[in-house]
Order: structure tokens, then C-alpha cells, then sequence
């Protein structure tokens, strides 16, 4: 027992400090809310738009790219002669309605909270059904992470639980494929009313790499009404918990600054 307690005092206290604190230091490696400058764009140049495997680029007048296709791979970066398009480590990117993904080098527009009914009934405590609908595991990893010591999403009153009877709403990852578009409609069902629905992932929002293969359904949009949109493939920990805090109305910064 003293072994036990002695070790609990090494260990110190590891949760983040964020959002009172500071967010932690992110890995060099991340890539987080892509920069672009699209005056750095030669006239004519395709290249960024040709590498991107989803399509999630585009240039019509000015250059843009839809997050909610993005898979953050840099292969536009790789492919830009002229370095137009960066990452950034922001990690903020959750955001409430679907073309607010779609972003052209202007400051994004991060999600805003509930409605004050809503977060009534949210907002201290908020139970949520995790469905993997044809997902690979990456962007339930990242959720079951924020279970951890260093996040403890419980400590905001959020929890994912084992009853869609006994939550408030949905948290989907993956693209929806045909094998789970029933089992996603009756879990979605089962929830008593009212409920939200919240997207992670790529896939989950457009289909990701799987984008119009007919055996899925380009995520959940088409089938359900989603509430919260949380980009990436697959999105850090730390965005998928900035965007639940964003809806429950924790957070209420919007500045395009990044961490």
C-alpha cells in the first residue's frame, strides 16, 4: 500500500492544464491547421489540386481546401513549387456548419455553442455513444485517449457510454459503410430526443480515402443531422476535446492564433 502511494506521489499531477493553462507543446511532426497564401499561386498551376487524393483542393478565383476531405497528408506541400500551402500546430478546427470546413487562408470559423435550452440540459453532464461506422480504429483512438490521465474528459462531465438508451448523442467515426448504415440509424434512433450528433474524422464527414466508393456512404451527412464537425485523419485528441468543449459552450475564444 505505501508502495502504491509513494509511486501515486512521484507521478505527480499529469492531467493538462489546458483549457485553464496552456495547451501542451505539440510534437514538430504535427500538422495542424493548414496556412494558406494563395498569392503565392502561378498562374495556371494545378499542382496541389492534382496530388490531393480527395479532391479536398480546389481553385476557382483563389485557392481553397475543404478540411472535411483534407487527410493532412502534405502531399500538396510536396507538390507546390512555391511552398503556398503550409500546416500549422493549431490544433482548433472543430467547427458547426459543414462549409465552415472549407477554408481559403482567412481565419476559420471555430464551432459556437449550443443553444442556451440545449446547454441546459448538455451542459454539465453529456453522455455520448461512440459508433465506429466502418472506421479503421484511428479516430477511436484518439477518443478513447481522451479517457486517459493526461485528458480526462470526465473531469468536464463528458462521457462515452455503452447505451445509446443511456446518451445524449453520437459520436461517429468512419464512412458509413452499408454494413453499418442500419445499425447507425437504429443507435441514432434509440437516443431519446433531443440529441445531438457529432462527426470526427474525414471519413465521417465526407468518406476521407474511401470518398464515392459505392460501398459506403460518404459519411454521416446524408443520413443524419450532424451538429459538430471535428476534421483531421485522424483529428488530435486535443481537437476532438476543443470542439466538445466548443459546443458546450466551455470555450469561447475564436482567434486564429495559433498555440
Amino acid at each position: 500500500m505505501f508502495k502504491i502511494l509513494n509511486q501515486r506521489r512521484c507521478q505527480q499531477y499529469r492531467t493538462i492544464d489546458w483549457p485553464d493553462g496552456d495547451a501542451p507543446k505539440l510534437s514538430a511532426r504535427y500538422r495542424g491547421l493548414p496556412v494558406i497564401d494563395s498569392s503565392r499561386c502561378p498562374d495556371g498551376c494545378q499542382a496541389c489540386v492534382d496530388a490531393c487524393p480527395t479532391n479536398a483542393i480546389s481553385i476557382n478565383g483563389s485557392l481553397k481546401m475543404d478540411l472535411g476531405k483534407c487527410l493532412f497528408c502534405t502531399d500538396c506541400v510536396d507538390a507546390c513549387p512555391e511552398s503556398a500551402i503550409s500546416y500549422s500546430e493549431d490544433f482548433r478546427q472543430a467547427v458547426r456548419v459543414r462549409n465552415d470546413l472549407v477554408v481559403d487562408g482567412g481565419a476559420i470559423v471555430l464551432a459556437d455553442a449550443l443553444e442556451a435550452k440545449s446547454r441546459k440540459l448538455f451542459g454539465r453532464s453529456l453522455q455520448l455513444r461512440q459508433v465506429s461506422a466502418g472506421g479503421c480504429n484511428a479516430c477511436e483512438a484518439d477518443i478513447n485517449v481522451l479517457s486517459t490521465i493526461g485528458f480526462d474528459l470526465g473531469r468536464f462531465g463528458i462521457h462515452i457510454v455503452a447505451s445509446p438508451r443511456h446518451a445524449d448523442g453520437l459520436i461517429i467515426t468512419g464512412p458509413v459503410t452499408e454494413n453499418m448504415k442500419l445499425a447507425l440509424k437504429k443507435t441514432y434512433d434509440a437516443i431519446p430526443s433531443p440529441k445531438i450528433v457529432i462527426a470526427v474524422g474525414a471519413c465521417a464527414i465526407s468518406g476521407g480515402p474511401f470518398i464515392d466508393n459505392p460501398e459506403q456512404n460518404n459519411g454521416v451527412d446524408h443520413m443524419l443531422p450532424v451538429d459538430l464537425y471535428i476534421p483531421g485523419c485522424p483529428p488530435h485528441p486535443l481537437t476532438i476535446l476543443d470542439g466538445l468543449l466548443r459546443l458546450l459552450g466551455r470555450i469561447e475564444d475564436d482567434s486564429s492564433d495559433t498555440h
